[in-house]
């Protein structure tokens, strides 16, 4: 199901920003660091194209891009959908015309000892945190690639959310650790396979972020005491996002980790 206007819309659009003329296309926008990730693009003078669950939450954040004087592309989709993934890509290059910025940010999260563990949690963490990542990177890269070789910046760029769990292993996150050191590996690969023409792959790796997916008491216990209120929220991973991918064409920033000052591993 796609709602939502498209660049074609007759919003008024700002000439203005670093990434003017592009189109960034989000998974998990609908609320966290998707969410925030949006908004920061769109200040940064992007299109955006929103893919999540939740139309509701969808329009309502495409309202507040458009007030940014951006236009926005509503796509819904559940991502566990392999074929759905890769449809999202094709429909957003179709709604936007063209595609120059992925963020994949969609992902869940599977705490528990692995001797206690749900495998059918294990399914859907992998599918989100792994394979959907796989699927909807392959799809983008040929429009990346040519909106890097004929786009306005001469670049284009994915930005993997991985997580420090993707590089600091630990008791009862053992699931969720194995699928983020899964997306650094493949985002290193990919990196290498493409960033002589033109595309930048990096992978961004939060500490202990407030979002809906960290509300639960077993996530939580990962901050290890540390206050919530001390967390990250997620502007600050957006900032994060924003910086790597307006960097000029020449620099790539390929790995940011981003903990609150507070956290210690």
């Amino acid at each position: 199901m796609n709602t939502g206007n498209d660049r074609n819309s007759g919003e008024a659009v700002s000439p203005y920003g670093p990434l003017s003329g592009c189109v960034a296309l989000v998974t998990g926008a609908s609320s966290g660091i998707g969410a925030a990730t949006a908004v920061a693009l769109a200040r940064q003078g992007a299109d955006l194209a929103l893919v999540a669950r939740r139309t509701e939450r969808l329009e309502d954040l495409a309202a507040t891009v458009r007030k940014e004087g951006r236009s926005c592309a509503v796509l819904a989709a559940d991502l566990r959908d392999t074929a759905r993934a890769r449809q999202c890509v094709e429909d957003a290059v179709e709604r936007c015309g063209r595609l120059d910025v992925l963020v994949n940010n969609a992902g869940a999260v599977a705490p528990g000892r692995i001797e206690e563990g749900d495998p059918e949690g294990w399914e859907r963490v992998l599918d989100l945190n792994v394979k959907t990542v796989l699927h909807t990177s392959q799809q983008a890269l040929p429009h990346l690639l040519r909106a890097a070789s004929d786009g306005p910046r001469g670049v284009a760029d994915v930005v993997n959310v991985s997580s420090v769990a993707g590089r600091v292993v630990r008791p009862a996150n053992g699931v969720y650790s194995a699928t983020k050191h899964a997306v650094g590996a493949m985002s290193e690969a990919m990196r290498q396979e493409v960033t002589g023409r033109g595309v930048r792959v990096g992978v961004i790796e939060p500490g202990m972020v407030a979002t809906e997916l960290t509300t639960d008491s077993a996530v939580a216990a990962a901050g290890r005491g540390m206050p919530r209120e001390l967390w990250l929220h997620p502007e600050d991973i957006a900032r994060a996002i924003a910086f790597m991918v307006t960097q000029p064409s020449h620099a790539a920033v390929n790995e940011v980790m981003v903990r609150p000052t507070a956290q210690e591993h």
